[in-house]
């Protein structure tokens, strides 16, 4: 009821029970749709997983593209990709440059003092 009401937390939830065949059955082409509409309304673990789906069908461009987008919404993953894909050529240095400023910008902006001290 979530997804069909646009919660991107719920698209992506979908799709892990898609691709696990847990109360849905296991369908590929489900599954990217609705990591795609988590990806679009901000999901960066489900844009980091469309990224490695696209890697997985040969589309490193594509892959890479995303990981770029989830690493700048603050994902550690999607940043580690970016960097190996750094190393191999696959990235410029002013994209991985700009993808590490924006996912430190985006870990600064989760800070609180609320936050560090419930942390400790």
């Amino acid at each position: 009821k979530a997804a069909e009401l646009g919660d991107a937390g719920a698209h992506y939830q979908l799709s892990c029970f898609i691709y696990e065949g847990r109360v849905v059955e296991k369908d590929g082409k489900k599954r990217v749709y609705h990591l795609e509409q988590a990806a679009i309304g901000g999901h960066p673990t489900a844009r980091y997983n469309l990224g490695a789906n696209e890697k997985n069908n040969g589309r490193m461009g594509r892959a890479v593209k995303h990981w770029i987008i989830a690493a700048k919404l603050g994902h550690d993953g999607s940043l580690d990709a970016v960097k190996d894909s750094f190393r191999v050529g696959l990235v410029t240095k002013d994209d991985f440059a700009s993808a590490l400023r924006a996912h430190q910008d985006a870990i600064e902006a989760t800070k609180s003092p609320q936050r560090e001290a419930a942390e400790e």
